[in-house]
Order: structure tokens, then sequence, then C-alpha cells
């Protein structure tokens, strides 16, 4: 007799196990490439906590009156599609800060940044991945600021390896996180009106995937 369920429960079992082995090999790869970026050992689970889930949490800042909102629905702008958020309040747009794509890498910035003998050439490489991320970034309407995923951590890897051959985790990674959030986000803050979004997440959207992988290709160049 062959139970009728023992197949689903199977593919089920297979599955579950596939997907935790890709979770521990993520979490092993995201481990290495943040502690040869820097962080502490005792402060790598946190890390990576926040760096996983805090994509989903944006704290709000303050609220800037718009002309107008557009209308909620998705969009597909390079290659990723964009869930709108509904309108919470007509003629409003809540400005926030995300916790897994701005904040976590802005204090993880400033750390690297006080321990480092290379702030110069630190804010050398914020200023040219700003200016490159700026002049890629598009508005999409309704959503938010979209930037190409891979564009921010590769140029943050040559700029790291250029300024700071055998030190460029730790630069790579302040070029790519900040960089990447001022030429995309704050420089872009003055068009909110031309966004029309409910809700504008510094970090989120868009900017979340650069500044994510900029922290892991900025380890892994190492």
């Amino acid at each position: 007799m062959i139970f009728p369920l023992a197949f689903p429960l199977l593919l089920g079992l297979f599955l579950l196990l596939l997907a935790l082995f890709v979770l521990m090999v993520e979490l092993r790869i995201l481990g290495y490439a943040y502690r040869k970026i820097g962080v502490p050992r005792r402060y790598m689970f946190v890390v990576l906590l926040v760096s996983l889930l805090g994509s989903h949490v944006n704290i709000p800042l303050f609220v800037a009156h718009v002309p107008r909102l557009i209308a909620p629905h998705d969009l597909t702008r390079l290659g990723r599609t964009y869930v709108a958020p509904p309108v919470i309040e007509a003629g409003r747009t809540i400005v926030a800060i995300n916790l897994g794509g701005a904040l976590l890498p802005l204090m993880l910035s400033l750390y690297l940044f006080y321990r480092s003998r290379m702030r110069v050439r630190m804010l050398v490489g914020v200023a040219i991945v700003a200016v490159i991320v700026h002049s890629l970034a598009e508005i999409v309407p309704g959503v938010g600021i979209a930037i190409p995923m891979f564009i921010p951590p590769v140029v943050a890897a040559a700029v790291g390896l250029v300024l700071a051959f055998r030190e460029a985790p730790p630069p790579a990674y302040v070029a790519g996180s900040m960089g990447t959030l001022v030429g995309a986000d704050l420089s872009n803050l003055h068009r909110l009106a031309d966004i029309g979004a409910p809700v504008v997440s510094i970090g989120g959207a868009g900017t979340f995937d650069g500044v994510f992988l900029t922290g892991i290709i900025a380890g892994l160049i190492a």
C-alpha cells in the first residue's frame, strides 16, 4: 500500500533542506565578508540579523507636503519590480530611513571610518561612488529611486582596490554604502514632488540591493 501523501511530503522535506543549506551557505559568506570588512566577531550575528531583516523596517523621519501623490501601481525598472506603498494621507510624503539599508550601513561606516588610518581615501571613494551612482539613479514614480543593483558594489570594489590595494575591504564598504546613499537617495530628496510616493525610504526600495551587495563584495575582494 502506497501512502498518497508520501511524495509531496518528501518533496517538501527536500525543498526545506535545500533552503536551509542555501541559507547556511549565505550566512557563512556574509559572515566571512563582514569579518574581512572589520566587524568584530562578537557583533557578527547582530549585524547579519539586522542586515537580512532590517530591510523591512522603515523608521519615519519627517513628513513633507507634495502637490500630488501618484496612484499606487507596480512598476518594473532596471530589471526589478517595485511595489508601490499605499497612500496614507493625500498630499503628504513620509520620509523614512531603512534600518538594514541605511541606518546599519551608516553606523558600520562610521565605526570603520573612526578606526581607519585611510579616512581621506575613504572620503574620496565616497565622492567617486556618489557621483557615478547619482548619474545612474532613476526616479520611479510613486515608489522612490532605482539604481542598477550591481553598479555600486562593482564601482566600490574598484575604488577600494585603487585607493588601498592591500587593505581594500573597509574603504570599499564605506565608499560603496555611503556613496550609494548619498548619490541615490540624499542627493534626490529635493525631488520628492517628482517621486510622488506616499513613503520615501532612504536606503530602501531600489537602493537596498546596492548597499547590501556592497558589503558582500567589499569583503570578498579580500
